[in-house]
């Protein structure tokens, strides 16, 4: 079976690695450009937001993650991350509620006190998230891309006439030999580039020189350790039906660094840099109405849920080949 994979994020980087390890011949095409899941740190979260939603196939997910970057360190590639486990401080007795309502038995979880740990005061409740963690987006995608052997091809993939073409710069060349399956994998910028109308939100860290923590903390925005320091990250921007070139307005800017100060207090930390990309959300996985495949559109869960479902779909297209 002959599979082109069209986006080198974590949704195509873990479908090429599963098809190939299943016999496949993938050809991945990447633009590597704007690409959300190169994030220098991702969050490796259960619980989600504010209120402490848990995806019903979170721990599945999270599961299924942590093996793969083990499989992959195993096999000597290096992907930097962290699994000290996460801790949300949380505002007050009603968000620990809405927590508690939220959190599912079998979810590895303990309610700390909030002098344990090193945050600015004023936080209600402290929870540990043992299983939590990071892992850089960039290294996770390039190690899954080498690891399945597969061919990459950068530049952007176009379909004309019924042919599929990698369009590098001004020159255009065809995919040879044409493939019998293509999967569709983009984020933000590939789904416009695809023609779809679909939901783009920015979100943006600020890299530091160091973390002010060994493990993450998440409430509003996030503080994290990464392979070269900290980062602070978070999304101010509001969700938009278009994909817009990344920026860093000062408003964002502003916010970010607010919420970083109510975490954990940003005294004695250096701003380095910062790196700002486009989050796809609205699930799309499996074969559409036209026939066509999908695996994008998991906006925040991309590394909690994509090699999951990267796995699964997999298995899908090689049964529908049969």
């Amino acid at each position: 079976m002959r599979v082109t994979v069209i986006g080198g994020g974590i949704a195509g980087s873990s479908l090429a690695y599963f098809l190939s390890r299943a016999g496949a011949r993938v050809t991945l095409v990447d633009a590597a450009t704007h690409a959300a899941s190169h994030v220098p740190a991702a969050l490796l979260n259960p619980v989600r937001g504010q209120s402490g939603q848990v995806d019903g196939r979170a721990l599945e997910g999270l599961a299924t993650t942590w093996a793969l970057l083990g499989d992959l360190s195993a096999a000597g590639f290096v992907v930097p991350h962290g699994r000290e486990g996460i801790l949300r401080p949380l505002p007050d007795e009603k968000t620990r509620r809405k927590f508690v309502g939220h959190l599912p038995p079998e979810l590895p979880h303990e309610w700390r006190d909030v002098g344990e740990f090193p945050i600015a005061p004023g936080w209600h409740s402290a929870l540990w998230l043992p299983t939590g963690g990071w892992v850089d987006g960039r290294a996770f995608c390039a190690a899954l891309q080498r690891a399945s052997g597969a061919e990459v091809l950068r530049g952007r993939a176009v379909q004309r006439a019924g042919e599929w073409f990698v369009q590098d710069g001004e020159r255009l060349f065809p995919l040879t030999p044409q493939p019998s399956t293509v999967v569709l994998c983009g984020g933000s910028l590939g789904s416009t580039w695809a023609g779809e109308r679909r939901t783009h939100r920015m979100g943006t860290m600020l890299l530091l020189d160091r973390a002010p923590t060994s493990f993450p903390l998440s409430f509003g925005a996030y503080l994290s350790p990464t392979a070269r320091g900290g980062a602070l990250g978070g999304t101010f921007e509001a969700p938009s039906p278009h994909w817009q070139e990344t920026a860093l307005p000062l408003a964002s800017l502003n916010w970010l660094l607010g919420k970083g100060a109510a975490l954990c207090g940003l005294s004695g930390l250096r701003v380095t840099g910062h790196w700002t990309g486009s989050r796809l959300s609205g699930l799309k996985v499996g074969r559409d109405e036209a026939g066509a495949w999908h695996l994008s559109g998991l906006g925040s869960k991309g590394f909690l849920l994509g090699p999951l479902l990267a796995r699964e779909l997999a298995g899908q297209l090689l049964s529908a080949r049969e």
